[in-house]
């Protein structure tokens, strides 16, 4: 697979790693980069075979490594209702909450930001005296050229 890469967004994170004083490996970037190059959340066994082409002693810890690596550094988002794991649209400069939307057709994910939302939860759980650690909000449905797709073959 040849990766057409934005070369100031693996920049932008081998100098997120430096600051941070962690190790970007090889193999880290090179599944980051797999992730990066498809806007389908992808499996970790889907990242195992596209990383054996070029590393074909890879095992499956290598990929869960890496992943939990790009989870833990904001690079990545994991899509809990697939198992699969997508890039992060502002690779973490930030932390921030996340909404995806997953299309049931194509499995292309859009990763949406919305403060207003992320206000709207915190209000509803400090109601009922509740704290947000983390949260994660999935909407599945179709996407737009799905939907277009449909209505032009009726």
């Amino acid at each position: 697979m040849v990766i057409k890469l934005d070369k100031d967004l693996v920049q932008q994170i081998e100098d997120i790693c430096e600051t941070r004083r962690v190790r970007l490996t090889p193999q880290r970037k090179r599944v980051f980069e797999l992730i990066c190059a498809n806007k389908k959340a992808s499996s970790a066994y889907e990242l195992l075979d596209d990383l054996k082409k070029t590393e074909p002693q890879a095992k499956p810890p290598t990929v869960y490594r890496a992943l939990d690596f790009l989870i833990e550094q904001g690079f990545i988002h994991k899509v809990e209702s697939t198992n699969s794991f997508i890039s992060c649209c502002s690779c973490n400069a930030d932390k921030h909450h996340s909404h995806l939307l997953i299309c049931d057709s194509c499995s292309n994910v859009i990763e949406l930001q919305d403060d207003n939302l992320v206000s709207l939860l915190a209000k509803n759980a400090e109601k009922h005296g509740f704290e947000i650690s983390n949260h994660v909000i999935e909407s599945h449905g179709i996407c737009q050229t799905c939907s277009s797709n449909v209505e032009n073959k009726i």
